[in-house]
């Protein structure tokens, strides 16, 4: 790496860390996650007694400039990189933690009107036990991220320190907030990853079957980008469900 990207790499990470506002861990490009999993686990057993919710983040210009433009507009056009308004943070931060959460009713229960027979059977799923979404898979390594201790209370909260959505499909903050408050209470989802593009939520434990039909029409309204390519015949409900009853990991991810 050249020296200018190090020096980038260096102010990116102070960025972050400095607009989080919170304990963070740099990790570099690594070959394996294995530490980084970890490191993010025992986080998890530290967060049991309240404070803090641990989130990966993934080093990222696009989240970086999401999150500056969501939460501090003025510097959105700034010559300087990195430059943001920790008092326009902080404000937004607190009118998303005061403001009444969103009904979940009109954005996760647009899909209940299909036909049973698009849903496909309950078979053909995978699990999914791993976090994907900070690994660059043409390098063959993990992205640079920061394992951020974001202090809230609750899981769902972590978004009005990150404010990555509200572009395209992509849910704004109070949606993100709503539907990850609804999955908490549900399964005990807690969203775990973000990058610009790509949210993760891991789970104590995969849902009962009996609760995976219905998931799964949430989490493609909540994604509507998972139904893309999808045949209009089958639209995948089915397999989704059995992955769903079989992973600990959920994966999203929009265009």
């Amino acid at each position: 790496m050249r020296s200018n990207s190090r020096e980038i790499l260096t102010e990116q990470i102070q960025a972050f860390t400095r607009y989080l506002g919170c304990p963070c861990q740099y990790f570099p490009p690594m070959s394996k996650d294995t530490l980084l999993v970890n490191a993010y686990r025992d986080a998890q057993r530290r967060s049991a007694d309240g404070g803090f919710v641990p989130i990966i983040v993934v080093l990222d210009d696009t989240l970086w400039e999401c999150l500056v433009r969501k939460a501090s507009p003025e510097n959105a056009a700034s010559d300087s990189v990195f430059a943001f308004d920790p008092e326009a943070v902080e404000r937004y931060r607190r009118e998303m933690l005061c403001r009444p959460g969103v009904p979940i009713e009109g954005f996760l229960d647009v899909m209940d009107d299909l036909e049973e027979e698009a849903f496909g059977p309950m078979e053909g799923g995978e699990a999914c036990c791993h976090f994907s979404g900070y690994h660059d898979y043409s390098a063959r390594k993990t992205y640079p991220v920061l394992l951020a201790e974001i202090p809230v209370t609750h899981p769902w909260e972590v978004f009005a320190y990150l404010p990555f959505g509200g572009w395209n499909s992509c849910p704004d903050t109070p949606q993100l907030m709503a539907a990850a408050r609804h999955w908490f209470e549900l399964h005990g989802a807690v969203p775990a990853v973000i990058s610009h593009d790509i949210l993760e939520f891991a789970l104590p434990a995969p849902v009962k079957r009996p609760l995976a039909t219905q998931l799964a029409l949430e989490q493609f309204a909540f994604c509507q980008d998972l139904l893309e390519y999808a045949d209009p015949d089958d639209l995948g409900i089915g397999r989704a469900a059995d992955s769903l009853a079989k992973s600990t990991v959920w994966s999203f991810w929009w265009d």
